[in-house]
């Protein structure tokens, strides 16, 4: 279909950014790299004890330059079909090209390459020299060699997460890196490889090296990083058909979410979550400290969850595994059942810095819960509820929602007090209509997991959701955000748009059009970057698609430089590299153009002027694979044929759903 844009793939330009924040951040799920930086990162290894919680800054050996003694011009590609960054330095005599990539099939490996070619036939030696900036200290580490290997560093990061809790290790074995490569005056070129493993015990650093040099012997240490890239990009492809940029930033989208998440062949359950700004970011007073906010599980998971049934799984057992944490947060606060924490690290106790937003920005509850209602809408795999823990969650949180919740005898309904909604602008107002939605959807989403499960259902999860009050302006016809919000004040980012879409309460158009009117000429031009994909979504609801894309378009401000690299900010401030706002963006293709909702395979499409064709591959839905092409007048869904399931997800027989007419048409493998 988009053959002419094959090419956008490939992020290329001939200066680096001024700004040293927007090169590319390199990532495997495990481990997290910005190129040139000597500060790496290592998913679930975190330095400092509750708010003092962070990232550890791992040394990276890596962290090289080429430079040749002649003048030479300068190239820098980012690859995003195979995760690969290269540098190419062209002379007169010779071309050299570094290669950098964090591998994907093997998560402890990251690798440097080096080719010089020769130009012209001579009889003299070329060298090119290797710059290093690495220093093997850390202020987050304590390291000791150990030359009983291979020259491999070990350390222990200085603090625990919370009191008697245990430290993580770091071990590290690399290839050392010469100050200079010379090419020999017989060869007209040749090639050099670095490896660098990054464990968390010395067995399987020792293991992991092994396995590195024995990839580079054969000639598969590439191949297989490759091989891993090309097989995500099989399962999940988002292009559209009428505007580069947009298909640029889509793909950067992409690429940047799938490198922040695990392999899909990785069975190791060590999955560390994902920050606002990835792995490659998240040190020490940067980038929200690298800990894990509603921000993944909200934003950045739906885009992944619509394609990889496995990696939308690994953030479920994310949260599955801070269970324990959770339960004492809501100890501390005085409550039953769970409280996820705010901010999050491995443990699941709170770390924000600041106490307020653990105690008061409750709605991360429902959105933790959402992501497992939204799991199971795709796929119908209850095996995540019953033998992976998923109804722990469930009910826990129901529980948490029960006991936080206060009778008003007044109105005769259950109020959430002292409470700070999505839009951080405001902190202590009493039912703030996201989290009040949220808590009641959460409710209502245990009742009915329990009785898929033909589990007990506590009375009161049905009682509270039932009498959970929704602010409502009769008057206005609008909900405002909370009790007391005065309509036209400032509003830091979406908040209230978001019951339509993704929490999808019911409500009139006229309703809709009246949330989306109060809040968007408030909402702050500057606030974080996936608020405007909630609009366009809304827009899109209702059918005013250049509206939507004039909102949508917002958000190319926020792309930073050649590598597609997102800041919080549209000034370049904030976080970097966003994958919040990625997320959001993707989700108004994905789910504002389609007119796709989980519940069921249903489409209202509409795609703006300047979109002749949106195509969609990998869709996973209720065990099967399907494309799906939208143009003007036409939705062409394919349905792959049958291959390799995943196991706990049995296909089911699929019938597209027209929203506009209520047509409904039988999808059969193989069949447009």
């Amino acid at each position: 279909m988009l053959d002419v844009y094959a090419d956008l793939y490939i992020f290329s330009t001939d200066t680096l950014p001024s700004d040293l924040r927007f090169l590319p951040p390199l990532a495997n799920g495990l481990l997290g790299w910005r190129v040139y930086n000597g500060i790496m990162h290592m998913g679930g290894v975190y330095n400092g004890e509750g708010g003092r919680c962070h990232r550890a800054d791992v040394p990276c050996p890596l962290a090289v330059k080429v430079e040749l003694e002649e003048p030479a011009q300068h190239s820098y590609s980012l690859d995003t079909h195979t995760g690969v960054f290269t540098h190419t330095l062209s002379s007169a005599g010779v071309t050299a090209s570094q290669s950098l990539y964090s591998h994907r099939y093997y998560p402890n490996l990251m690798v440097m390459e080096v080719l010089l070619v020769r130009q012209v036939a001579s009889k003299d030696p070329i060298s090119v020299k290797l710059v290093t900036s690495f220093t093997p200290q850390s202020k987050d580490i304590v390291f000791e060699s150990r030359p009983d290997y291979k020259g491999g560093r070990y350390g222990q990061t200085n603090t625990a997460e919370y009191p008697g809790g245990s430290c993580p290790t770091v071990h590290l074995i690399w290839t050392p890196v010469p100050s200079t490569l010379t090419l020999l005056p017989e060869q007209s070129q040749a090639r050099w490889g670095f490896i660098l493993i990054v464990a968390n015990s010395s067995d399987s650093a020792e293991a992991s090296f092994d396995e590195g040099l024995n990839l580079m012997a054969t000639g598969n240490l590439r191949p297989s990083h490759e091989k891993a890239w090309k097989e995500l990009w099989l399962q999940s492809k988002v292009e559209v058909a009428g505007s580069e940029s947009l298909c640029k930033a889509l793909i950067g989208c992409m690429f940047y979410l799938l490198s922040a998440f695990p392999s899909i062949h990785d069975t190791s359950s060590s999955f560390g979550g994902v920050s606002p700004g990835g792995l490659s970011n998240g040190g020490d007073g940067q980038d929200y400290w690298g800990h894990v906010f509603w921000d993944q599980d909200i934003w950045m998971y739906p885009g992944i969850a619509l394609f990889y049934p496995k990696l939308a799984r690994a953030v479920l057992e994310y949260r599955v595994g801070t269970i324990d944490g959770a339960k004492d947060n809501a100890q501390k606060q005085g409550y039953k059942g769970l409280k996820f924490p705010w901010e999050s690290a491995v443990s699941g106790r709170e770390v924000c810095p600041e106490d307020i937003y653990g105690q008061q920005e409750i709605h991360i509850n429902g959105d933790v819960t959402l992501a497992f209602q939204h799991y199971l809408y795709l796929s119908e795999d209850l095996s995540v509820f019953r033998e992976g823990r998923g109804s722990e969650v469930i009910y826990g949180v129901a529980d948490y929602w029960v006991s936080r919740a206060t009778w008003n005898p007044e109105d005769q309904k259950y109020h959430l007090l002292g409470v700070m909604p999505p839009d951080e602008y405001y902190y202590n107002v009493n039912n703030s209509v996201y989290t009040n939605t949220v808590a009641k959807f959460s409710l209502q989403f245990a009742v009915e997991l329990a009785n898929l499960l033909q589990h007990p259902v506590q009375k009161e999860w049905q009682e509270v959701a039932e009498h959970l009050k929704i602010p409502f302006d009769q008057e206005s016809q609008y909900h405002p955000e909370y009790d007391g919000y005065i309509k036209g004040h400032p509003v830091k980012q979406a908040d209230t748009v978001m019951l339509g879409y993704p929490l999808g309460l019911s409500m009139t158009p006229e309703i809709r059009r009246n949330d989306l009117e109060a809040y968007e000429p408030v909402t702050d031009p500057h606030g974080p970057a996936m608020t405007w994909g909630m609009f366009a979504i809304g827009w899109l609801e209702l059918g005013e698609a250049e509206r939507a894309q004039r909102l949508l378009e917002k958000c190319f401000s926020n792309i930073q430089g050649p590598f597609q690299v997102w800041s919080e900010s549209s000034d370049g401030s904030g976080a970097v590299n966003f994958l919040t706002g990625m997320g959001g963006f993707l989700q108004a293709v994905l789910f504002g153009y389609t007119g796709f909702r989980s519940e069921c395979l249903a489409f209202s499409p509409l795609l703006p002027n300047n979109i002749s064709e949106l195509c969609i591959r990998g869709v996973n839905y209720l065990g099967s694979q399907m494309d799906w092409l939208l143009r003007k007048d036409e939705v062409c869904i394919i349905l792959r044929e049958q291959g390799r399931t995943d196991g706990n997800i049995k296909p089911c027989d699929l019938q597209v759903v027209l929203k506009t007419s209520g047509t409904k048409i039988p999808l059969i493998p193989g069949n447009t």
